[in-house]
């Protein structure tokens, strides 16, 4: 069935010596149950099944934006339990010392004054905002929902690949896939024991209620609201999903205003008051008297309630300036300042090029590396230097030598692979994990997340946007598979 496939070169999640790991081995005997026919049937209706329920996203692109379906693969992750335990405190304890820096910066900056991350890193970051400097937040948390992406190198090691605090997307694509792969592949889940999604909705809707604004009247039920920038925007569907689980109404900058510094949402019955805002939209355009003046996407006046204690922003504003990929490499030394421990998962080795013998070492390795705009995301603006072509690297030579603080360069880590159905075969793809971590009173951590998988072959970019699927991801009970 996997014949040719090369399990070898990369470790691969499913396979080892073309024979299927323990906890797969219950998956890979029903696989084989299945004709070539029915495989391809059930494959159809899969990406069937998302395009009937507008499950979409936008690409923006230089000749027009295109909406497209995310692509699906049935053939899951699977993650004992043992290993998602070490990847869960890995993860607590990653967004808990990421959220104690960001406090700090907007504060005491003792981090700075220590010396651990430098100032300049801080001071010359474009989402660093003195607007907010001394801001008092509910539970002094700026972090409501991060996605944390994780690949596993060579050996099976999970890393941290980055850090996304600001508006990370895709938790509803958790769900769907897991929806689909249960209504197109039922028989799958027959000698398995999964830790269930459905809890985390009502988790997710507490720890959003939990961010009471400072000022809110004690005893008086706050009023959440989702901020959308609407139906274009690339997320979009995302948007409706969560507003919906959360049961609290998705609305756009257009139908609130501010008044006496509080927030109103307006209604057929008048204004009402809103409290909380899980806003989808960047901080650049969230208020235009603040921020950029052509915003038409905001609310005017909106930062200055926020100041006030009037209303909560999730996630916070000014959070880009800790998932900057030049703060990345800092994040060990922030769980050690404080937190007082070490990473339990580690970082991806990453280099910044502001020094000079090291921008040139790079410069003349770009071959052999991958580069990245400290603040571009979803696979943009980055050099995968064993694909690139020579005019390519030449490109990206310029933007260095122009502009070396804003770009990092990493080794080309060998990710793991898992199988994938496409186009009738199987086929090896490199695969990454997003996991989402949501912070209220309490932590908790989605079991799985978001695995995404680059269905090009032979490509190391599982973005969305670049070309990249998803896979339905499994947290197995140990004891309950049969093997």
């Amino acid at each position: 069935m996997f014949k040719p496939y090369d399990c070898y070169s990369f470790y691969d999640e499913m396979l080892e010596g073309n024979k299927p790991k323990k906890h797969y081995i219950p998956f890979y005997e029903q696989l084989l149950k299945f004709t070539d026919e029915e495989l391809l049937t059930k494959h159809t209706s899969a990406q069937s099944s998302f395009l009937r329920q507008g499950i979409t996203f936008t690409v923006y692109g230089a000749d027009g934006d295109t909406e497209r379906t995310m692509p699906f693969d049935f053939v899951p992750i699977i993650i004992p339990e043992q290993v998602w335990g070490n990847i869960e405190k890995g993860m607590k304890q990653r967004v808990e010392a990421l959220n104690l820096f960001l406090h700090d910066v907007y504060h005491d900056q003792l981090i700075l004054e220590a010396g651990v991350v430098p100032k300049s890193l801080i001071e010359n970051n474009p989402y660093h905002y003195k607007e907010v400097i001394g801001a008092n937040l509910p539970l002094h948390n700026h972090i409501f929902l991060a996605g944390i992406d994780l690949i596993r190198d060579e050996s099976g090691e999970y890393r941290v690949l980055e850090d996304n605090l600001r508006n990370p997307s895709g938790i509803s694509y958790v769900y769907q896939n897991r929806y689909v792969m249960r209504k197109m592949y039922p028989e799958f889940f027959r000698d398995y024991s999964i830790e269930t999604l459905e809890v985390q909705l009502l988790q997710i809707q507490e720890a959003l209620l939990s961010h009471r604004p400072v000022n809110l009247e004690t005893g008086k039920d706050p009023r959440a609201v989702l901020l959308t920038a609407g139906i274009y925007n690339s997320a979009y569907y995302d948007h409706v999903f969560l507003a919906k689980e959360m049961n609290i109404p998705l609305v756009e900058g257009r139908d609130m205003v501010v008044k006496n510094k509080k927030v109103y949402l307006k209604t057929i019955r008048g204004l009402k008051q809103v409290d909380i805002i899980y806003r989808r939209i960047d901080d650049d355009f969230l208020d235009p008297l603040t921020f950029r003046e052509d915003s038409l996407i905001g609310v005017p006046g909106i930062m200055e309630t926020y100041k006030e204690g009037n209303v909560a922003i999730l996630n916070a504003v000014g959070n880009g300036v800790a998932d900057d990929k030049a703060i990345y490499m800092y994040v060990p030394e922030m769980i050690r300042f404080y937190l007082n421990e070490e990473p339990i998962i580690k970082n991806v080795d990453t280099y910044l090029l502001t020094n000079e013998e090291r921008k040139n070492w790079v410069l003349d390795n770009l071959d052999k590396l991958v580069i990245k705009n400290v603040g571009a995301s979803g696979g943009y603006d980055m050099l995968i230097g064993p694909h690139s072509t020579e005019e390519e690297r030449e490109i990206f030579r310029q933007k260095i030598e122009e502009a070396p603080h804003q770009y990092i360069a990493q080794p080309t880590i060998k990710l793991s692979r898992a199988p994938a159905f496409q186009e009738g075969r199987f086929y090896p793809c490199h695969v990454d994990l997003r996991v989402f971590v949501m912070r209220g009173k309490e932590t908790h951590v989605l079991p799985g997340g978001l695995s995404r998988v680059a269905l090009k072959e032979g490509s190391l970019v599982v973005n969305s946007s670049q070309g990249g699927g998803g896979k339905d991801t499994w947290v197995i009970k140990e004891a309950k598979v049969h093997a």
